[in-house]
């Protein structure tokens, strides 16, 4: 998952984009400071503890449909946070009386009418997702590449989806296989050694790191369709016969150059120096 955190108005609204699912999730209490028009956040904290229990007790589904993911809390620590997509939040704010009520629903309504046209028109999200890219300095041969591996991705999670994996963990569990075969290390290893924390570790890869990454995606699905895997059990098989395949080729390689493929590199802006105190 991607942190990308938006304005509304003059507030932050600490928000993650989930690759897998393509899902928005916003922090609740970011809203609910919003709603209640309070710059304290323990307050507005407090406040969505006792609006929870009071939706809990009348069985209210829009506590169930809120989840808890790590962000940034304001001591600069991950810590798990109560989070709601658009949809949610839309219905969650009629709980609550402020006159931010009807600008934050135009604000979230927004967000949802942007997400369902890049559904209908993928290349709308691909133009976004360039546009980003650019900003940050990226050139286009690694847009492009970028590019073509999110696409391979797509049409391996697509797959997964449409053979009864369902739930985030086990995407997550299938991707660090093949990343492990193919790379030789964890996904949460190799963030580390390119020093990322929050980051999306395939916006931080080299252009030969995305193409083994996508090689050993195709690789996994097309065994997968040919195998007709389906469930954890036969997609894990999967997933590492085609991680296989692509460590066979960075091998290759790397015995051809002398150089690793999996390397620290990042794209992460140079550290500020620390000021000298003066004794």
């Amino acid at each position: 998952m991607s942190i990308q955190p938006v304005l509304f108005e003059t507030h932050e609204i600490r928000r993650l984009y989930d690759e897998k699912t393509e899902t928005w999730w916003f922090s609740v209490v970011d809203i609910i400071q919003v709603l209640i028009q309070q710059p304290d956040y323990q307050t507005a904290r407090k406040y969505w503890n006792k609006l929870k229990e009071r939706l809990g007790k009348e069985g209210s589904q829009l506590v169930t449909n809120c989840h808890q993911l790590k962000m940034t809390a304001e001591d600069g620590k991950q810590r798990l946070t109560d989070v709601a997509t658009a949809e949610t939040l839309l219905r969650l704010v009629q709980s609550v009386p402020s006159p931010k009520a009807e600008p934050i629903k135009l604000w979230l309504a927004k967000v949802g009418y942007e997400r369902m046209r890049e559904m209908a028109d993928p290349a709308l999200s691909l133009d976004r997702a360039r546009e980003t890219w650019q900003k940050h300095g990226r050139s286009e041969k690694w847009i492009q590449q970028r590019m073509t591996g999110q696409e391979t991705r797509n049409k391996l999670t697509d797959y997964w989806a449409n053979h009864e994996i369902k739930k985030s963990e086990e995407f997550a569990m299938l991707t660090n296989i093949i990343h492990q075969e193919w790379s030789g290390v964890s996904v949460k290893t190799h963030k580390a050694m390119k020093g990322l924390r929050d980051h999306n570790l395939r916006d931080h890869m080299s252009e030969a790191e995305l193409i083994f990454t996508a090689l050993a995606e195709l690789s996994t699905r097309q065994i997968a369709e040919t195998d007709e895997a389906t469930g954890m059990a036969e997609n894990k098989v999967a997933a590492k016969k085609g991680g296989t395949i692509a460590k066979q080729a960075r091998k290759a390689l790397e015995a051809k150059t002398g150089k690793p493929v999996v390397s620290g590199d990042n794209f992460l802006p140079p550290a500020k120096p620390r000021s000298k105190k003066v004794k």
